[in-house]
């Protein structure tokens, strides 16, 4: 009786997951080292005492607002998203577990230097104290996490794998003995309506004569939380990180700060393999000799009904990578780095650095592989790379198609020096832009030359958005951070440029043909010749537009180029000054009888059918067009808007309902104290039920900005909670 009754008062956590005592026990010790000061934004700013204790303290804040995204970034990471999603999730968990080990992260969080491992405990830590602390939290399948998963990622960036353009159709097919080809990867292909843009202005082009970096990534609405690390080791950052990460991804430190955007920079590559088979199984051909294919067996569990069932694969493998496809009767292995112990070190050492060169020693690690980079420091400096990790290649191959895998002569001949990968220090223009554009016009005309570096190292086409931002950073000669916000939401559509006039021309010769159907189409042409080509919440053109110009040919969003292809701005030019009367004006008339279909008239004001309408997040739940919504006058980056908003009709819905886009935006100026502004997406917390799910709501869809509370002292002053982790207000 005695037993049952200390049974029935001892802490219910301790039967909610399987903890030790000696684990709660170490927690709770360390959870003393950290306070989470929540401002009045719901913003956590985390201080501890070490390093660790940051990451502590980060995860369990990251935990509060969105468990769930933690959890779900590392389900797919460790190929596990068909033990919760069912069997059509079987082969993009194969195709992940290909090219990431979880076995070769295990051996190097092993491996990893001291300081790190600490890193990597107080990661794991800090997320299993959070569901010690809160037994009603249900993870859908990751009930205690391991201090390895960190090093499932390379650079960072939840998407950053590199195959080439094998998909997971491919994978399926080989693995299955389906030898039929799969459809070809458009993901490389086509134009990314989402990207980012980062800016970086010199003094020399500042009205305070201090440089200014301005951060724009552009990803789903529920991508990126807003945060603040702080220790007693001199770690003091601020920035937006992907759910799960325990560093800094995009943001500032007192010294400097860093924007990534996404790169088409090739880090991967596709070798042709000649295997035989004999008696001792596959070989395959190297320099005139035979060597054995490596087999792996590989297990994968999914969920059928109510139960877990598993299906067992053979991973074959080359010294170049997993055999992942089969074309043209020929074996494909894809050659990549898309883990390493070395990416999270430097991705974690460049949160530290104190200016232009320690940042550049960090760029030295040669370990991100999937960005860009737009830098700006308190001294003044503004730099750009194209890359990080670029390996090195005889250059009279065309390294976008598969090469021979059977010789030597077409391995990589280690990296190129970050003095030979395309860059930009401190040009004499004094600005930088990046909008996963070419960088051979990063600068104006202190952009570097194309003509100068192989085609590998920048297959980036110019866009639409990047002719934007070219246009609004070299007009302005005195920037603040309000100017520089104002240019980062400059509404220009650039695109329309090329496709109104040739849209125009093609109806004044029908019209002069006097065709009826043309004929139908003035008033709509007429609004659109008087248009300004900038979008607008209020704007029935911007509507006409943005409906046409979809339904135009797909050519015109190409922004990777293969030999002999066209980038998108071409390509869009070529397409305008010879598409048919028919091609252009016939998609004008589809899109004015699709807005009276849907509204009973044409002449709808942008802003009525473009909307945001803040949900949980997750695509099962629908949105509604009977719930509360906000009207947003941006549009997709596809057409040169440089705030992007891509939205698209759903099943059930008249209206336009966006989920990717601007997310965390921050523009950050570099004097004596930094000084910075930014904005969400919505809000800071991903429970619906939280003031600070939608506080930011109305300031997204206008683009009105919060001030950055950087110094503690002006955390102090707008804190709305302080506490321990487990210790939170309500608790």
């Amino acid at each position: 009786m005695k037993n049952l009754l200390i049974l029935l008062f001892l802490p219910v956590q301790l039967f909610a997951q399987p903890f030790s005592k000696d684990e709660i026990g170490r927690w709770q010790r360390q959870a003393v080292q950290v306070t989470i000061i929540r401002d009045n934004w719901g913003i956590p700013h985390v201080y501890g005492k070490s390093d660790a204790d940051a990451v502590f303290g980060l995860l369990y804040a990251q935990c509060e607002d969105d468990f769930r995204r933690v959890e779900a970034n590392y389900i797919e990471k460790l190929g596990r998203l068909a033990e919760i999603k069912g069997e059509q999730q079987l082969y993009n968990d194969l195709y992940l577990k290909l090219i990431i080990d979880s076995a070769a992260a295990v051996d190097d969080y092993k491996k990893s230097p001291p300081w790190l491992q600490k890193l990597l405990n107080a990661f794991a830590d800090g997320v299993n104290y959070y569901l010690f602390k809160h037994p009603t939290v249900h993870p859908e399948l990751l009930h205690r996490f391991r201090p390895w998963y960190p090093l499932l990622w390379t650079d960072g960036s939840i998407g950053a794998i590199s195959t080439g353009d094998v998909t997971e159709a491919e994978v399926k097919n080989f693995y299955t003995g389906n030898l039929q080809p799969a459809a070809a990867n458009e993901k490389k292909f086509l134009v990314n309506t989402s990207g980012s843009n980062g800016f970086a202005i010199a003094p020399s082009k500042t009205a305070g004569g201090n440089a200014i970096l301005y951060i724009n990534p552009h990803v789903t609405f529920y991508f990126r939380p807003e945060v603040h690390m702080v220790s007693e080791e001199g770690l003091n950052v601020y920035g937006a990180v992907t759910w799960g990460q325990f560093f800094i991804y995009q943001g500032f430190n007192a010294y400097c700060g860093w924007m990534h955007t996404s790169s088409n920079v090739d880090v991967a590559d596709l070798y042709e393999e000649k295997i035989v088979e004999n008696e001792k199984g596959l070989s395959y051909k190297y320099d005139g000799l035979f060597r054995p294919v490596t087999r792996q067996k590989i297990s994968i569990s999914f969920k059928k009904g109510n139960t877990i069932e598993t299906k067992s694969f053979t991973g074959l493998y080359t010294h170049h990578g997993p055999i992942m496809a089969i074309r043209n009767g020929r074996y494909i292995s894809v050659k990549g780095y898309n883990r390493s112990l070395t990416s999270l070190i430097q991705s974690w050492q460049r949160t530290k650095a104190r200016g232009f060169d320690e940042y550049k020693k960090t760029m030295e690690l040669y370990a991100n592989t999937s960005n860009n980079t737009v830098f700006a420091d308190n001294k003044g400096n503004i730099a750009y790379w194209h890359g990080d990790f670029v390996p090195r290649r005889d250059k009279a191959l065309n390294w976008s198609k598969p090469v021979d895998g059977s010789v030597s002569s077409t391995e990589w001949q280690g990296l190129h020096t970050l003095n030979e990968i395309v860059h930009v220090y401190n040009p004499a223009t004094g600005w930088i832009q990046n909008c996963n554009s070419t960088p051979f016009t990063v600068s104006g005309s202190s952009s570097p030359k194309k003509e100068n570096y192989p085609s590998y190292m920048a297959p980036d086409g110019e866009n639409f958005r990047g002719i934007n931002a070219v246009k609004v950073l070299k007009n302005e000669k005195a920037f603040t951070l309000d100017k520089t916000i104002a240019a980062g939401y400059d509404r220009h559509l650039s695109a329309f440029e090329l496709l109104l006039p040739a849209l125009i021309s093609a109806f004044e010769k029908k019209e002069h043909q006097g065709d009826s159907l043309f004929t139908a189409l003035s008033e709509a042409i007429k609004i659109l010749k008087s248009w300004d080509i900038r979008s607008g919440e209020n704007s029935v053109a911007t509507t006409l537009a943005i409906e046409w110009a979809q339904r135009l040919s797909p050519g015109i969003r190409k922004v990777y180029i293969d030999e002999g292809e066209e980038d998108q701005v071409t390509a869009t030019e070529k397409f305008a000054s010879h598409a048919s009367s028919n091609e252009l004006l016939t998609p004008l008339a589809e899109a004015i009888a699709s807005l009276n279909q849907r509204y009973g008239k044409w002449q709808v004001p942008w802003g009525d059918i473009n909307r945001y309408q803040r949900i949980s997040g997750d695509l099962n739940q629908p949105f509604d067009d009977n719930e509360p919504s906000v009207p947003v006058g941006f549009a997709s980056s596809l057409w040169g808007m440089l705030p992007s908003y891509s939205s698209q009709y759903y099943p059930g819905t008249k209206k336009r309902y966006g989920v990717s886009g601007n997310s965390f935006v921050c523009a950050v100026e570099f004097g004596k104290r930094v000084t910075a502004k930014s904005l969400l997406a919505g809000g800071e917390s991903g429970d619906p039920q939280s003031k600070h799910f939608s506080d930011q709501l109305d300031m997204y869809a206008t683009g009105k900005f919060k001030d950055v509370l950087f110094y503690k002292e002006d955390v102090l002053k707008y804190a709305e909670s302080t506490y321990h982790p487990g210790n939170e207000p309500g608790r």
